[in-house]
């Protein structure tokens, strides 16, 4: 057998060789793929897909959607703020018997700060701790992994369940209350109804905003790991933007964040 045949014959040899260890290896990874429990109300699906890559996706898009409602916290605090300062550097230039509106206005942007320091939205908390648990843990020991997927699992569930009662009636009622009150304040206590027809109904169409440009991705996203669309999720999370309003004075700035 001339000498080209045979280093053609042992080419294929080791390729068949290769490619017979590719496919062991293989074999043995989805051997190892760690089983664990679905949450409740999953699809059958979701307890074939690796434990370990639905605890990285967790982690991923709890962190992806903590940046987006840091960023509509902190839009919407330093707008309000800023529009509280100028209310009250305003104060020196106007007449002594109009003060009490820009007074108004400077407390109302301090109360309009108050939710976002006091109530922030939970997953700005929680994905942190997600992070770090990933991060301790030995994805060989499968008790592990299944013991903090579990609790990743239900701090997502969590996230969603803060998004919804943030969006609730019952925050639309409140913005729309108290911002009836401020109208009621100065209208009924100083006579200064356009003034306070101009606070109340600029304040109640900022809280409204503020209420409707919330993030909302856990949600979405656990209703898609709920089906074991995680691959889908992933696409989708790219396309998301977040709307953020810049309360300015008694007008408003709308700008568009990827």
């Amino acid at each position: 057998m001339p000498a080209r045949t045979r280093a053609i014959f042992a080419s294929r040899r080791r390729i068949a060789a290769g490619l017979i260890v590719v496919g062991v290896l293989a074999h043995a990874a989805r051997a190892r793929a760690t089983t664990c429990a679905p949450p409740p109300n999953a699809e059958a699906r979701v307890v074939f897909i690796d434990g370990g890559e639905r605890l990285h996706w967790i982690d991923e898009h709890m962190d992806h959607e903590a940046s987006r409602a840091r960023l509509w916290s902190r839009s919407w605090g330093i707008g309000i703020g800023a529009s509280g300062l100028a209310s009250l550097a305003a104060v020196p230039f106007v007449a002594p018997s109009n003060r009490v509106d820009w007074y108004t206005g400077a407390v109302s942007a301090a109360v309009g700060i108050v939710p976002f320091i006091v109530s922030p939205l939970t997953v700005t908390r929680d994905a942190p701790k997600v992070s770090a648990a990933v991060s301790a843990t030995a994805f060989d020991d499968d008790a592990r992994v299944c013991a903090t997927l579990f609790d990743a699992e239900r701090k997502l569930a969590a996230a969603a369940d803060n998004q919804r009662w943030q969006q609730g009636w019952w925050i639309h009622a409140g913005n729309l209350a108290f911002n009836a009150g401020v109208l009621l304040f100065l209208g009924l206590g100083y006579h200064h109804w356009v003034s306070g027809i101009i606070n109340g109904a600029s304040g109640a169409v900022v809280g409204e905003a503020i209420i409707l440009t919330q993030p909302t991705g856990s949600i979405s996203d656990l209703r898609d790991y709920l089906r074991g669309d995680l691959a889908r999720a992933k696409q989708a999370k790219g396309r998301r933007k977040n709307l953020t309003m810049f309360y300015i004075g008694w007008g408003g700035l709308g700008i568009i964040f990827e």
